[in-house]
């Protein structure tokens, strides 16, 4: 079931994917060469903790950690570690998560470590711009699909491939809500927006094939073709002329 969310529970998950943007900023000088995805982890889970809030990932369904981090092949779940060490070079999506006064965000950006080549930097630029033409869709009226046929069109342009395996989702009250929302799709189908529906969108984007496995761990997905993944996720509110990205 899909839930439109009042003025009073927007503001609240305003709250909450504050938190999220003061992480990002913090992560944009921080996702260096010589660090450990644990130890990013554990400032991470710090600040969510001194704002008022609870990492929403962090035992849920079991996972261990408050960020997902997935360095270049790892296209979403990667575990933090101390032995995970980003080098220069690298590239490394975090997707983070936070419960603040009842009510869910959950958001990812793809980083470049130092210098990165050419072909690792347009495949980060083209999907952000997959979910900057994604979010410009999310308006009431229009269809599910029209936020997803947005983002398969723009990472298609670059010739890269839209990961098919996850989706976006709803979130406000549980982190993943209803509906469902894929990356790819054809325009003018699935359930009408409405105003008020707040929705994580969340293309991932791989330089080669779409196909991905998971490791051992059951949940690190890694590229089938060991080629890099990027990852952008924002948590949206459906508005009537405009969306607005509240993560």
């Amino acid at each position: 079931m899909t839930i439109i969310r009042e003025a009073s529970e927007i503001q609240k998950i305003r709250d909450s994917g504050q938190v999220i943007k003061e992480i990002f900023e913090w992560l944009a000088g921080a996702a260096v060469d010589g660090v450990s995805t644990g130890a990013i982890d554990r400032k991470v889970e710090e600040i969510i903790r001194a704002k008022g809030g609870e990492p929403a990932f962090k035992g849920y369904k079991g996972y261990p950690a408050s960020i997902c981090a997935s360095i270049n092949d790892v296209v979403v779940h990667g575990i933090p570690s101390d032995s995970a060490i980003l080098k220069n070079g690298d590239i490394v999506s975090i997707d983070v998560g936070v419960k603040k006064n009842g009510y869910f965000t959950d958001a990812a950006r793809t980083f470049a470590v130092g210098e990165i080549n050419a072909e690792a930097m347009e495949l980060i630029e083209v999907t952000r711009a997959s979910l900057s033409e994604g979010i410009k869709k999310a308006i009431a009226g229009n269809r599910v699909s029209d936020i997803s046929r947005a983002i398969e069109k723009t990472v298609r342009k670059s010739g890269f491939k839209e990961v098919r395996s996850f989706v976006g989702h709803g979130t406000g009250h549980n982190l993943h809500e209803a509906p469902e929302i894929p990356n790819w799709g054809v325009k003018g189908e699935g359930m009408v927006l409405s105003e008020g529906l707040v929705l994580a969108i969340e293309p991932m984007v791989n330089v080669g094939t779409r196909e991905i496995k998971v490791l051992n761990d059951g949940w690190t997905a890694v590229t089938r073709d060991g080629k890099l993944s990027a990852h952008f996720e924002d948590t949206v509110m459906v508005g009537k002329n405009k969306a607005e990205a509240l993560t």
